[in-house]
């Protein structure tokens, strides 16, 4: 493959497409995930998903055609989606009356079953949860991030206050962030979004940015506090105890496909992917080598091997593919970012033993008791998920930078992410994207508190606290 160092963005189209994550889809901008990039997702979704119901919320599915009188309810929602929309105007051979919108995003038409559903404040918070796919056209698509059709999750709420709706914005946040860093082993920085980034008809607009290792920001899950902008557009309202119609404070957050991405960018090295175990598709692969007798020999002890893994949790694999090379066989997991392979052949049977390799590490080959696999493996599989979140964080940490001087600033978001102190207007904002391609990805919530002048107008900071700037995918 093309080296990163070399061109970073050739390196990831050519590795989705070897590691066998995706395809391209026969539509424009379309993309078809493969079994293997599947099941990152499925095992991103399961974790999400769990802690999703754990605090509280069910899962529901909402049509993905929307009538268009819909999103023009709500004025800055569909400027702010104009130019992305799927629209449907023939069906049936014949022209609709109304155009069908193929679902962007769902707050139009889950704010129409939620006025029809609430009346009470008994009845609140109401606290839905959507799997599906949605529709945005893509000028310039990228698999897994920047497609016409991607998968996501998006949680929809209505609460009876400002304050519980920010609960619930807060909670969706820390969600991401948890599951970003122990399951993705992405440090991610979780912060605000300043005005000219919010989501197009929110109050407030929160993140969790990642770093690639290419020094770009990826933007990997957004909540929103939306106040009652589409509560009034809908007439979501409620009776309170006293007796009076009050409009719903709702919320909306969302993490992509997009996901999916962040983990090849964040570990994936000049050899292919590396995969959080976590994550892993198989976190253990078993290569049985030798010929005739041998590799039926060699498969038959993998196999029993591999049972006993799974036994003890591990996902395990036996690759017993004959008709290629072990040495093809071992790049092509190595390629795929197994973190663990284990090598099995005619000495290692007679020994009672097994050759191990990690994807990553200094370790080298090591020889361990066959007997004693499931017993040290999940151990080690532990230690690398710990080991990859380090490694991405310290990556993070060395190339992010106070930026005093606008001067510095360039600098700094050439190969990185600059903190700096920003006046907050976009005109600004726009200018800095103009010079440098860097834009403000977010206002870190752990942020200390400062106040200055802006890095690059001059004028009085707005936010207490510096703000991220980088260039973003």
């Amino acid at each position: 493959m093309t080296p990163q160092g070399e061109d970073f963005s050739a390196w990831y189209n050519e590795l989705v497409a070897k590691a066998q994550l995706v395809d391209r889809g026969p539509a424009r901008g379309t993309m078809v995930i493969r079994p293997y990039g599947y099941r990152l997702w499925e095992l991103l979704q399961a974790e999400l998903d769990r802690r999703i119901k754990d605090t509280g919320h069910e899962n529901a599915y909402f049509p993905m055609l929307i009538p268009e009188s819909y999103l023009r309810r709500e004025a800055e929602h569909v400027e702010g989606f104009s130019p992305e929309l799927a629209v449907v105007t023939h069906a049936g051979g014949k022209e609709l009356e109304e155009p069908l919108i193929v679902r962007p995003t769902s707050e139009t038409i889950i704010g129409e079953m939620m006025a029809k559903w609430v009346s009470s404040h008994r009845d609140l918070p109401l606290l839905l949860n959507q799997w599906a796919n949605v529709v945005r056209w893509e000028l310039r698509p990228r698999m897994f991030l920047r497609t016409t059709e991607f998968l996501w999750q998006e949680g929809h709420t209505a609460h009876a206050d400002e304050a519980d709706a920010m609960r619930e914005t807060m909670l969706a946040l820390d969600l991401y962030t948890e599951v970003a860093r122990d399951i993705a082993a992405i440090p991610v920085v979780p912060g605000e979004k300043t005005p000219g980034e919010r989501f197009a008809g929110a109050v407030r607009t929160y993140t969790i940015e990642g770093m690639m290792r290419d020094g770009k920001a990826l933007q990997a899950g957004t909540s929103h506090y939306m106040g009652t902008n589409f509560a009034e557009a809908f007439d979501i309202r409620y009776t309170s105890g006293t007796g009076r119609l009050e409009p719903c404070h709702t919320t909306s957050w969302g993490m992509t496909t997009r996901m999916i991405g962040a983990v090849i960018m964040t570990h994936g090295d000049d050899k292919g992917l590396v995969l959080p175990p976590r994550l892993a598709p198989y976190q253990v692969v078993v290569v049985p080598i030798g010929r005739g007798d041998q590799l039926e020999r060699t498969s038959a002890a993998a196999r029993e091997l591999a049972d006993r893994l799974k036994a003890a949790g591990v996902r395990a694999h036996v690759d017993d593919r004959a008709q290629l090379s072990p040495g093809f066989r071992f790049n092509d997991w190595e390629l795929r970012g197994v973190p663990v392979r284990l090598e099995l052949g005619p000495r290692d049977l007679e020994s009672g033993t097994v050759v191990m390799v990690r994807r990553l590490g200094d370790e080298g080959k090591q020889s361990i008791p066959v007997s004693s696999a499931p017993d040290v493996i999940p151990g080690l599989l532990e230690e690398f998920q710990e080991f990859l979140l380090r490694r991405a964080t310290a990556f993070r940490d060395g190339h992010t930078a106070a930026a005093d001087s606008w001067d510095v600033f360039v600098e700094v978001v050439a190969s990185g992410w600059a903190s700096a102190l920003h006046c907050g207007a976009p005109a600004c904002e726009d200018d800095i994207k103009a010079k440098t391609a860097a834009t403000p990805r977010c206002i870190p919530l752990d942020g200390a508190a400062e106040t200055g002048r802006c890095v690059h107008c001059g004028e009085p900071s707005a936010y207490g606290k510096r703000v991220l700037f980088g260039r973003a995918y």
